[in-house]
């Protein structure tokens, strides 16, 4: 690809057409699901990095898919079944753990690095919210979404969302990522990018390093949805959807 057009592709479209991107991206700070729908010259220039070198790096990194294949050639019902059986039981699976784990370091260490009482509020409350987040999308956005794709694939149109359009409740989606990306960031300052101290004992490093998977995990759940879901979803709408 011409590097013009490289500079002006959404990082999000980068990724989900290239897995590997998301190293790149991660290695220099560029948010590439909460905010993937930036160009790619101007995600650098936000960062102060060198569009330059971000697009050789990408170029050096070839190609690499997901384990479990590449996304944004899933149909839209194997991608919300991933979601469903990946993401959201993992945050419900390893969420309680990490917190119970943090609340420990932080008895022991806190007095030490006072910044720990501010890193689990912050993971408490981001359980807290993604509960919410999960139970929108399992009771409201995705059975309509199945509902859209089962039309699509029997060739009928269908009513609108009882929301009006899936737009609606995928901004609210949105929204709700962003904020999720926002405290991840600011846990990411407060630990050094989930860096154990030097005095931090074998527990400390442990959930740093839980914490850290956890939040490379998010960061593709989100990703999943704002750059490949929403606009699939957005798509099917517009072709299927009859406006009553």
């Amino acid at each position: 690809m011409e590097k013009e057009k490289m500079y002006e592709r959404e990082v999000g479209k980068i990724v989900a057409g290239n897995y590997a991107a998301a190293r790149v991206f991660a290695q220099y700070g560029i948010d590439f699901c909460c905010h993937g729908d930036t160009p790619l010259e101007a995600a650098c220039a936000g960062n102060g990095v060198s569009v330059e070198e971000v697009t050789a790096a990408l170029e050096a990194a070839g190609d690499a898919r997901p384990v479990a294949g590449e996304f944004a050639s899933w149909p839209l019902d194997l991608l919300i079944d991933y979601i469903l059986k990946i993401h959201h039981r993992g945050i419900r699976r390893e969420g309680p753990g990490i917190l119970e784990l943090l609340e420990k370091v932080e008895s022991v260490h806190g007095s030490r690095h006072p910044e720990l009482h501010e890193v689990k509020e912050l993971f408490a409350e981001s359980l807290q919210e993604l509960e919410q987040h999960l139970q929108k999308e399992e009771n409201v956005l995705f059975p309509y979404l199945l509902e859209l794709f089962e039309a699509s694939e029997a060739g009928r149109p269908i009513g609108q969302m009882h929301c009006g359009t899936v737009s609606n409740p995928i901004r609210v989606m949105r929204m709700e990522h962003e904020g999720e990306g926002d405290r991840y960031h600011r846990v990411a300052g407060l630990t050094d990018n989930f860096t154990a101290p030097d005095d931090g004992c074998a527990s400390y490093r442990l959930v740093m390093q839980q914490l850290k998977e956890f939040v490379d995990a998010l960061y593709e759940h989100i990703h999943l949805e704002n750059n490949i879901l929403f606009p699939k979803a957005v798509e099917l709408e517009r072709k299927w959807v009859r406006v009553c």
